[in-house]
């Protein structure tokens, strides 16, 4: 038995699901069962009016890649992000046509662009559910494996990001199902020594080859590592690799990276790399976090977005009920009564710890360390769960209550997640418990990542309803204005950037500008400033009940207001 084994045994958890007595095939049976709801359950959430909110520049840019990666085969296409997802996000593209093809514009089962964008990222997102119980059941046993899963599948922070087509969802995926083949060669190792364990070594490494094709953070391997060294100053592990299964074993993630990420190959794509490494493709100056602008490049370091930015983001974002176990929990990491599995989740928020001295910070960052959060909430939600049950047991003198105490107390903390979840659907990004005020502060702080652009869509049919021809748009999205223009019959718009000062000075009586939450930068500050301070918008848009854009038509008196303004640099 491994020294993380016996420290299970020692800390009493079993990896029955909060059953106690009984078959062990029972219990199994259930923990599948409750596995295949949560993984049908995430999903339904994830999948629920996917279209409802309109596609960002960074998701466009991924459907203009996908373009040109049908009309012209392998390119550089959005070439500083890997393929892997591009790839799939193609797949899905196709895949939508056709089916709409059969079912007809005007039906039900119609499948949106927006929503073909998305899927791969919900699927995805929806079989972390499972991987996260596979990984977390290896380190601390079932019954806390099965309520981070849980927390996982329902809670509204996931579920939001799960929904948009960015990388982090696929880092994550990868991330955990190497670690499911890591640990798992681990328990081989110490525990079946007739068995060889090398082949799940070599399956790690594939994922973690894909997971550096899904986004370019390779050095997340160095986890799952400190967490190998952790255990080879013990003279009785069995678990070590040797110098050269571990040279292999990273000659076979290169291998599989090179192999899911092809267009690395080409020349242009280490062009736009380099570019968006040298900050030569970022198009924000800034960051609008709690009412204030912040520097935001990496650069910018701790003169940048705040260092307490996550820490905010967590405390008003998470279920109530999740953040007091998490808080719980947290303390428990440093006692070795909770086995050696702790280390890896402490190495875990260590690595991902990074982006809080980054001067560039953005919410959906989150979703990597997001199931750590979840399993400390799961551990610190267990203990407090069994030692209610415990009590209440002792004093009824009935074993099995509290068996059943325990199942309900847990459904419990699951059960307020997912009523979080259904008050902000299908806007699950605006999320904000009432740490943070409630619903009428969604988009109050993280504005930038809470709206993501979702309003500009319904922004635009209403411009292009009311806009004369030829007129121009200004706003911080212009590709994403074009493309909902030219969808609603009115590719004549001409859409423009507001941070552009040439641009804002060519406009004229009639032309519109587009004041949307979280499109606030340094470089704009003045047109808005004045528009805020001296105009009346001519109509707003919310996203749900939040509002998210207020949309400005320009008159001769503000066109000569606006070519007036002074454009400073940003800082």
């Amino acid at each position: 038995m491994s020294a993380r084994a016996e420290a299970i045994v020692t800390a009493g958890l079993r990896p029955e699901l909060f059953v106690e007595s009984g078959s062990r095939s029972i219990s199994r049976t259930l923990v599948i069962a409750t596995l295949v709801a949560l993984v049908l359950g995430g999903f339904a959430f994830r999948a629920r009016s996917l279209s409802a909110e309109g596609l960002a520049d960074d998701e466009l840019n991924k459907l203009e890649a996908a373009a040109d990666y049908r009309a012209h085969g392998l390119t550089a296409a959005n070439g500083e992000h890997p393929f892997l997802m591009k790839a799939t996000i193609t797949a899905s593209v196709i895949a939508a046509e056709k089916w709409n093809t059969l079912v007809g514009r005007h039906s039900e089962l119609f499948i949106p662009v927006e929503a073909a964008v998305r899927l791969p990222n919900v699927i995805v997102g929806s079989f972390i559910t499972l991987l996260l119980y596979l990984v977390i059941a290896e380190l601390f046993g079932g019954e806390i494996a099965l309520l981070a899963a849980a927390l996982w599948a329902v809670d509204p922070i996931a579920i939001g990001f799960n929904r948009i087509a960015k990388e982090d969802t696929f880092l994550l995926f990868f991330f955990l199902l190497a670690n499911v083949f890591w640990l798992r060669g681990q328990r081989v190792a110490e525990s079946e020594p007739d068995r060889n364990p090398t082949p799940y070594y070599w399956a790690a490494a594939a994922a973690f080859g894909a997971m550096a094709a899904s986004k370019y953070l390779p050095w997340y391997v160095a986890i799952s590592i400190s967490y190998y060294w952790m255990f080879q100053a013990i003279p009785e592990t069995r678990w070590r690799l040797g110098r050269p299964k571990f040279l292999l074993f990273f000659v076979v993630m290169g291998l599989v990276f090179a192999a899911l990420n092809p267009p690395i190959f080409l020349p242009e794509t280490w062009h736009q790399m380099l570019n968006f490494a040298t900050h030569k493709m970022v198009g924000r100056d800034s960051y609008e976090f709690m009412g204030k602008l912040y520097p935001h490049e990496v650069k910018s370091w701790f003169q940048g977005v705040p260092v307490y930015f996550y820490g905010l983001f967590f405390a008003i974002k998470l279920p109530l009920l999740t953040l007091i176990s998490f808080l719980v929990g947290f303390p428990l990491l440093f006692r070795r009564k909770l086995g050696d599995g702790r280390y890896f989740l402490l190495f875990w928020m260590f690595f991902w710890l990074q982006f809080s001295i980054s001067g560039s910070k953005f919410t959906r960052y989150t979703v990597f360390v997001l199931p750590a959060v979840y399993t400390t909430a799961a551990i610190g939600a267990y203990y407090v769960i069994r030692w209610i049950a415990r009590r209440v047991a002792e004093r009824a003198a009935n074993d099995d209550l509290r068996v059943y105490l325990k199942g309900a107390l847990a459904a419990v903390v699951v059960i307020l997640s997912v009523l979080a979840s259904v008050s902000a659907l299908p806007h699950y990004r605006l999320f904000t418990n009432i740490l943070g005020g409630g619903a009428s502060k969604g988009g109050a702080d993280f504005p930038q990542d809470d709206f993501y652009d979702g309003e500009l869509s319904r922004v635009m049919t209403e411009i292009a309803r009311r806009a004369k021809p030829g007129a121009q748009v200004a706003s911080e999205s212009p590709t994403v204005c074009s493309y909902y223009a030219a969808k609603n019959g009115r590719p004549d718009l001409s859409c423009v950037s507001l941070s552009s000062a040439a641009a804002v000075k060519q406009l004229n009586a009639g032309d519109f500008i587009v004041a949307a939450r979280g499109r606030h930068y340094f470089s704009n500050d003045a047109v808005l400033s004045l528009l805020q301070r001296s105009a009346k918008p001519a109509f707003n848009v919310p996203l749900g009940k939040v509002p998210a854009a207020d949309v400005y038509i320009l008159d001769e008196a503000w066109v000569a207001g606006v070519r007036n303004i002074s454009f400073v640099e940003s800082p």
